[in-house]
């Protein structure tokens, strides 16, 4: 199975559609432009059944607009012999951007990709909701995933303007990020998985910012 797993690499995923709107204090239009000075984020915390420590790590884009989560272990499985608590698997990461002065930040696009061998009867499916510390929780958007498959899996996510939640100006408030792998037996015999293992960085979870300026 670790052959498979080294084939394949997944990214956790992020969709902020269903979002009541929330706009920054005193902020103003959307840039085109990412701001000039160099982003840095701390992965604060980290827990959960697919992420134990020292199993993930987040990494800045050097343009600054967006930044990466990748997995070395995250797997969630079903099958013959299989303990059922192996069929949910999940990950809470808490990350601080450090924003530059002047500038506030929202999630407008996650991409993410996955390897996945399920068999023919067997359902599977990942999901994912983030918030900013201190303000209310996201509802989780699920995103099955078809059997059978013995290949990668790739989606991307778009969040509309209206529905980007923005961190507060002038605000030191930690990023949440919730994510979730399920794999159910169904009515297949064979076991079948799904996973957020990277072995390659350059197939990982990537979030993409919008910037405004603070008035």
């Amino acid at each position: 199975m670790r052959k498979l797993l080294a084939r394949g690499a997944v990214a956790l995923a992020l969709l902020a559609c269903s979002l009541t709107v929330s706009s920054p204090a005193h902020a103003g239009s959307i840039l085109d432009d990412p701001p000039n000075d160099h982003i840095v984020i701390d992965l604060v915390a980290m827990a959960g059944s697919g992420c134990r420590p020292g199993t993930a790590a987040v990494a800045v884009s050097p343009d600054n607009t967006a930044f990466t989560t990748i997995y070395s272990e995250y797997l969630a499985q079903a099958g013959p012999g299989i303990a059922t608590t192996e069929g949910r698997k999940n990950c809470q990461l808490n990350v601080l951007v450090h924003v530059p002065q002047g500038f506030t930040f929202a999630i407008a696009k996650v991409d993410y990709r996955g390897y996945g061998l399920l068999q023919s009867g067997a359902t599977a499916s990942q999901r994912a909701n983030y918030y900013f510390q201190g303000m209310t929780q996201s509802t989780y958007v699920s995103h099955p995933i078809t059997a059978p498959l013995d290949d990668n899996w790739m989606a991307s996510d778009d969040v509309p303007i209206a529905a980007m939640v923005w961190h507060p100006c002038g605000e030191m408030r930690n990023l949440n990020i919730n994510t979730e792998l399920r794999v159910a037996r169904g009515s297949s015999r064979d076991a079948s998985f799904l996973t957020m293992d990277s072995t390659d960085g350059s197939i990982s979870t990537t979030y993409h910012f919008a910037w405004r300026e603070c008035d």
